[in-house]
């Protein structure tokens, strides 16, 4: 056989994907724990008015069911097993103190769930925040452990409340770190970043990566007291 021959044997490599080739995730529903907080109430308001079919829960229905009647933009409330229930991906945004105790209650319906975990585990004292460092290594990690039947990713950690719950404000000038163990779940949530104007996910690692991920969040908190400001991150030349 001449090397001809042998060339014409060896099939194609396939060209890379492109990285920022994402699915499309306009027709899932997104349900947000700790829908009712000011981060999670946030992310509801912006993926609802880029279109998103959004569901917030809460511990009482009715507190849910009162601050998605306040977002409108056809934002549901109900408790957190029911917002669980009717979605196709869960963001976790409930307060860190309470955060293992709501998803260990919730295993049975987020199984098979796409979970996104944006829970950042701070301190703070009188020399301002500082990161705590869960026995899992990171509150995505420990949501891993909790719920073995779900597949969990995270991100949305580093997004100001406030700007995100400002209707005068139109475009969030941010970038979204997004981990995750698979990389079809890390481009769906890369996606629905995306959904929001101004906005764009990307890729940044694996959950043994979250813990850093999850703790920069208190060094933006002390550029925020210093500069009086709603620092965001950008990732350059990607």
């Amino acid at each position: 056989m001449t090397s001809t021959d042998s060339a014409a044997q060896t099939p194609a490599k396939a060209p890379a994907k492109d990285p920022w080739d994402l699915p499309d995730v306009s027709g899932l529903v997104v349900g947000v724990l700790g829908g009712t907080g000011p981060q999670g109430k946030g992310l509801a308001y912006r993926l609802a008015k880029a279109g998103q079919k959004v569901i917030i829960g809460s511990r009482a229905a009715d507190r849910a069911q009162a601050a998605a009647a306040e977002l409108g933009h056809g934002v549901e409330g109900a408790d957190n097993a029911e917002t669980a229930r009717r979605s196709d991906i869960v963001i976790v945004a409930v307060p860190w103190d309470g955060h293992g105790k709501t998803l260990e209650s919730l295993r049975e319906e987020l199984a098979g769930k796409l979970v996104v975990d944006c829970v950042n585990p701070l301190g703070f004292d009188k020399k301002g925040a500082y990161a705590l460092k869960p026995e899992e290594g990171s509150a995505a990690e420990q949501a891993a452990a909790l719920l073995p039947d779900s597949r969990v990713a995270a991100a949305f950690h580093h997004l100001s409340a406030v700007l995100l719950q400002d209707p005068e404000i139109d475009e969030i000038d941010t970038d979204v770190m997004v981990l995750g163990e698979e990389r079809a779940d890390v481009e769906i949530v890369q996606a629905l970043a995306g959904r929001i104007p101004g906005m764009r996910g990307v890729f940044a690692g694996r959950l043994r990566n979250a813990h850093q991920v999850e703790s920069l969040v208190a060094n933006l908190i002390s550029v925020n007291r210093r500069y009086k400001a709603h620092a965001g991150l950008r990732v350059t030349d990607v």
